[in-house]
């Protein structure tokens, strides 16, 4: 009996290290796919981005939207109440590029319990277009940006997504935060998309309105703790798939703080626990503590063990290396700072159905709305004949 349990462990340390070493060879393969031209007319294109408070590279990341070398496209700014701190730089940005169709839009539609949502909302309905991006307001837009999500729209695809990596860290704690959304949660992101099991991710949302509608409206996408999460669902519902480019994009994360860092991490573990309880359960099972313990069960010499680990890491800073991501000693240490505190957070993001977001205590019975997914048919083609039409719609603010 002792024995079989000794084979057992060692078989799940193995199987654990070449899941690792699987996964960062898919990922590196995601990186190095090369992005498709873009086929036909390319359509407007509506790009919302909610703000809700002043980051510290706002002014960068907001500023990225107007340098976009998409040919037709508008910007829609979307702020919940009139007196947010982000108003100002978000006027004197739209007053500095006169040349780009850019409006800020006022209020606060409660069409969920989601704050970003029902943020959104007011941007949803005032889009000019029928193909629409939702992105982040602490995504780096790079010029390319439009160009690459339209790019991955063909047939079969109904959205288009994308992870951030997190860029320009201060700080140990933003080093940190760095180890779970490079080497660690995009890694996992581009290999779901490289098996072809992609799903969204809410830094970057490209649908057409119509996949959207056909699913019952707006209001659908709060019917998850995420909306992302209802993205996925409703996509896939659909019979389509969600598409990722192949490089995530850049997020500048400045300085952070601990407490920060750790809240939003227990936040999305809930979320990817209240959306996808049977997966999150296996995410135990990842990083390197759950491979020692294995290995150790498993009658592994020590060296041995610790040479694994070398090799762990080194296959990371490889992968950091080919996605030129942050990849410093202090980055090293977080990454297994991360790994140690992983079966913690496992544990948190069973505990409870509610976090706070950016001030605004989320529940998921309050959040979760009462509408279903309409098995309407959603049409399968990349792009329209002719690019969506410009009516005239208010302006709210």
């Amino acid at each position: 009996m002792a024995f079989s349990l000794t084979l057992a462990s060692a078989l799940v340390a193995l199987s654990l290290a070449g899941l690792q070493a699987a996964s960062l060879g898919l990922a590196d393969l995601h990186l190095r796919r090369p992005a498709p031209a873009p086929q036909g007319p390319r359509p407007r294109i509506s790009l919302i981005r909610p703000v809700c408070g002043r980051d510290p590279k706002d002014e960068a990341t907001l500023g990225s939207s107007f340098t976009q070398d998409y040919p037709d496209y508008e910007i829609l700014f979307c702020v919940a109440v009139p007196d947010d701190p982000a108003v100002p730089l978000v006027r004197q940005l739209i007053a500095d590029h006169p040349g780009v169709p850019a409006r800020l839009l006022v209020g606060d539609d409660r069409i969920s319990g989601n704050p970003k949502l029902n943020n959104v909302a007011k941007g949803w309905e005032a889009a000019s277009s029928d193909w629409i991006v939702m992105a982040d307001s602490n995504l780096l837009l790079p010029p390319d940006y439009l160009s690459q999500l339209q790019a991955q729209f063909a047939p079969g695809v109904g959205m288009v997504s994308s992870p951030a990596v997190g860029s320009e860290p201060e700080g140990l704690p933003a080093h940190l935060e760095c180890a779970y959304l490079n080497t660690h949660q995009a890694r996992w992101q581009l290999v779901a998309d490289q098996l072809g099991l992609g799903f969204a991710q809410g830094k970057s949302l490209f649908y057409r309105r119509d996949l959207v509608n056909a699913a019952g409206g707006l209001a659908v996408l709060g019917r998850d703790m995420a909306e992302d999460v209802a993205s996925t669902r409703i996509t896939r519902a659909a019979g389509l798939s969600v598409r990722l480019p192949p490089a995530p994009f850049p997020q500048p994360l400045g300085r952070r703080g601990w407490r920060e860092v750790w809240q939003r991490q227990v936040r999305w573990a809930k979320v990817r626990r209240l959306g996808f309880p049977l997966l999150y359960a296996l995410e135990i099972l990842n990083g390197f503590v759950p491979f020692v313990l294995f290995a150790a069960l498993g009658g592994m010499n020590p060296d041995v063990i610790l040479a694994c680990g070398v090799l762990w890491y080194a296959g990371e800073w490889w992968l950091a290396q080919r996605g030129d991501w942050p990849r410093g000693p202090q980055d090293v240490a977080m990454w297994i700072l991360r790994d140690l505190l992983n079966p913690w957070l496992w544990l948190r993001g069973w505990i409870g159905k509610g976090f706070e977001w950016r001030g605004n205590a989320m529940h998921v019975e309050a959040t979760v709305r009462e509408v279903t997914v309409k098995d309407a048919p959603v049409p399968d083609a990349p792009v329209p004949d002719v690019p969506a039409k410009n009516a005239p719609v208010k302006d709210r603010g």
